[in-house]
């Protein structure tokens, strides 16, 4: 078996840009939180499914084996303290947070660049993560600028200081 320092794999993967999302759902007393996640893809179109990872050390993986539905927000440019906001062990991550609610009674966060209503489809294991598979329900759209992880670093990608 090949052993990597998985520092050096870690950063390796960060070689690859991707997008920054904050998953929302409600927790067991019905109150919203959600955490930030750059693990998110798209996966298939008919059905329309998406996914997304988690550690299994995060505090609300137990919240996502068990909700049955949630939210993909894409986070625009203009978003970067509400992903580190959801990024910490916050007790309130709404806080301060403009947000609605949709038909399932899910957090969305107002003023994303795209969010993804979803109900979960599966849940499958993935070494030190969780893989959570969710069928969109409805999704929005918009023109704004892109807030992107890369190499460690949340940048603009209309601005890209690290790219």
């Amino acid at each position: 078996m090949t052993q990597f320092d998985t520092k050096e794999l870690r950063n390796a993967f960060g070689c690859f840009p991707s997008g920054v999302t904050v998953i929302t759902l409600k927790d067991e007393n019905n109150k919203p939180t959600g955490i930030t996640v750059s693990s998110f893809s798209s996966l298939s179109l008919d059905p329309p499914l998406c996914l997304f990872s988690i550690g299994k050390e995060q505090a609300s993986k137990t919240l996502f084996e068990t909700s049955e539905h949630f939210v993909v927000n894409v986070l625009c440019a203009e978003q970067e303290a509400i992903a580190w906001q959801f990024a910490k062990p916050v007790e309130d991550k709404f806080e301060g947070v403009e947000w609605s609610e949709n038909a399932n009674n899910m957090p969305i966060i107002t003023g994303n660049i795209a969010h993804f209503c979803c109900e979960k489809w599966a849940v499958y294991e993935g070494g030190d993560h969780i893989i959570v598979v969710g069928k969109i329900l409805d999704f929005t759209q918009s023109d704004s600028d892109a807030l992107v992880f890369f190499k460690g670093k949340i940048d603009n990608i209309a601005n890209p200081h690290n790219i």
